[in-house]
């Protein structure tokens, strides 16, 4: 038998490698913007057509390369950043692997232009599917430009797979904005289509608190300033500085949660938690906290080589970090007047009541004892000296309105009556149609075959969903007219979003009258909402849009319906009448599609009669 095992072509392997690499324009986005700063450039700028499938621009100042690293930087595992394998246990810079340009040069059309500051003549090297087209020399400024042109060119399949354009600058707004999160200290600027984004001016050239803040304002908006509560901690194994958000500022949707680890921004669901956790009792159900955490740990005590994307990383004290993130923010909350703040200085034992803060000396309580007292002597022998009570001859009457009560009360009969044998008589039981509702989440209700099982939020989201679509494409939606404009506060980065839905918007009985960089303002709002529901249901529109929640034949129209259905459908642990039960109940069934909620979640459940039999078999 032949031999089966071959090596794969260059390449072949650098279009698989390519495959973990580059998902999507945003990846890289990614790789350049963190080689950038990895170049130590105090100006980056990021330039993109068509949500980068048609090009993705990154310029640097950084110390630029030699020629014959423009070249070599360009072939796999070709890197800087390490030269041992204990050289991963000790890493302050971003890519270390050297994978992401020759994964990106393998699916595009590459043009690199690169100095060095002691050079009179740079380097510009043209890359086509991974194959070097030509080097030469060329007159250029100081750092480096790395152009990427028709993204995933040579794999049709895979850019097929690439969402709508909409979607894809999504991502890479994400990307842009976890980049320059993590460094304040340097100027960073967007372009979208010739149209500028963002523009991020130069911090100080140290990370402080008052850079931070500055930073994280320049990218969400000049309202998002009032909301930060300073978070500060250092230990011998954790240095926590940054920012959370009030509670009372707290958000449906989640997305502005950041941790960064030494520089490098990351998703840990287990820190998170310990975030969460701090919030405990501040937050209304379904709400979550925002947050900007960077924390600094000693390299060796991470590693950040277990996920090809290099978003989550291992730390070999979780426990300890655990712990003190959120006493760090619990103290922060109460020192800033967010919660209650607990003194663990103070022993409370030794606190003095109010009543006896006036008093200079204690009084002894006195004693009582009846010497005359006898256990064994009958009680109706016994009378107390100093507590006896004198019982009323006519008593009875205390209870009694009338003689005319008094005589029906003697004439009632009580017939005893044994319990145990009545329970299970099946005289007693009646098969009944009404709905139960279980641990205010599930309304439960007898059909023929058995029993069903209802979602009442998952349901409620279903009747909604359809009663709204039809309103907006078939019905008139009404409108009512707001005396005083309603202004909604919105991140700068999905003031975008916005713009794009101004049209269904409007379609769907939102007037919008203005919208600026981080609000949008509404003359008019549906009549079946009230004005504090209109920021949820904005938030679960913007959620749905970045989420890629799947569009049907009515496009925007349908993520619309959603929002509003998933933004006022009953949540579980809402207590509900009979009636409210049987409502939904009967309107489920009515509508054309009951199955599923509008998000795929199935709304309920049958149990036959022969399943609950087998259950006490």
């Amino acid at each position: 038998m032949s031999d089966l095992i071959q090596l794969l072509p260059d390449n072949v392997a650098n279009q698989i490698a390519a495959g973990e690499v580059v998902q999507r324009p945003s990846s890289v986005v990614k790789e350049l913007l963190e080689n950038a700063v990895d170049a130590s450039a105090t100006e980056i700028k990021l330039i993109i057509k068509d949500a980068g499938k048609t090009l993705i621009q990154v310029i640097d100042n950084g110390f630029g390369m030699s020629q014959t690293d423009a070249r070599l930087a360009f072939e796999r595992h070709a890197t800087s950043k390490i030269k041992t394998a204990n050289d991963l246990y000790n890493l302050h810079s971003n890519g270390f692997r050297g994978e992401a340009l020759a994964s990106i040069a393998a699916i595009s059309h590459v043009t690199l232009k690169t100095k060095q500051e002691n050079t009179e003549i740079g380097t510009q090297i043209n890359i086509n599917g991974g194959e070097i087209i030509s080097q030469k020399m060329v007159t250029t400024g100081k750092g480096s430009s790395f152009e990427v042109k028709n993204l995933f060119y040579n794999i049709p399949a895979r850019r097929n797979f690439l969402k709508s354009n909409a979607v894809e600058t999504r991502h890479i707004i994400d990307a842009f904005q976890r980049v320059a999160f993590t460094y304040p200290n340097i100027s960073f600027s967007l372009f979208h289509n010739d149209s500028e984004i963002y523009n991020l001016p130069l911090g100080k050239l140290n990370l402080n608190s008052g850079n931070l803040r500055q930073r994280i304002v320049n990218i969400l908006g000049s309202n998002t300033n009032e909301k930060l509560v300073p978070i500060k901690e250092e230990t011998d194994i954790l240095k926590i500085e940054g920012f959370i958000t009030k509670p009372n500022f707290a958000k449906k949707k989640r997305g502005e949660q950041f941790f960064f680890v030494n520089n490098r921004f990351i998703k840990s669901a287990y820190l998170h938690h310990a975030v969460v956790n701090a919030f405990e009792g501040l937050l209304n159900h379904g709400y979550h906290p925002s947050y900007f955490l960077y924390l600094t740990v000693p390299p060796n005590s991470i590693d950040i080589n277990i996920h090809p994307t290099k978003t989550e990383i291992k730390f070999d004290n979780e426990r300890d970090l655990y712990a003190i993130i959120r006493s760090t923010i619990k103290h922060s909350l109460g020192q800033y007047n967010v919660a209650p703040a607990l003194d663990f200085e103070r022993d409370s034992t030794l606190d003095t009541p109010y009543s006896f803060k006036s008093k200079t000396k204690g009084q002894t309580p006195s004693i009582e004892v009846d010497p005359d007292y006898n256990p064994f002597k009958a009680d109706s022998d016994y009378t107390y000296k100093s507590h006896k009570k004198e019982i009323p001859a006519n008593w009875e009457t205390l209870y009694l309105g009338n003689e005319a009560e008094k005589e029906i009360i003697d004439n009632i009969e009580v017939e005893s009556v044994d319990i145990s044998q009545q329970l299970f008589d099946e005289s007693n039981l009646s098969i009944s149609h009404s709905t139960h509702q279980i641990h205010k989440k599930y309304i439960v209700s007898s059909i023929k075959s058995g029993m069903v099982l209802i979602d009442q939020n998952y349901a409620h989201q279903r009747i909604l969903y359809e009663k709204y679509l039809k309103k907006i494409t078939i019905e008139d939606f009404g409108k009512q007219q707001l005396l005083f404009p309603l202004k909604i506060n919105i991140n700068k980065s999905d003031i975008s979003i916005i713009k794009e839905l101004k049209d269904d918007l409007n379609g769907a009985g939102f007037n919008v009258a203005n919208i600026s960089k981080d609000s949008v303002i509404f003359d008019s709002i549906p009549l079946t909402i009230s004005q504090d529901q209109v920021i949820g249901i904005l938030e679960v529109l913007i959620e749905n849009i970045k989420n890629e929640v799947p569009d049907s034949n009515f496009g925007q129209i349908d993520i619309i319906a959603k929002s509003f259905a998933k933004n006022l459908a009953i949540k579980s642990g809402v207590k509900l009448t009979n009636k409210e039960q049987e409502n939904i109940l009967n309107k489920l069934f009515l509508c054309k599609e009951p199955n599923f909620s509008p998000f795929g979640k199935q709304t309920y459940i049958t149990i036959t009669s022969e399943e609950l039999e087998n259950k006490f078999k």
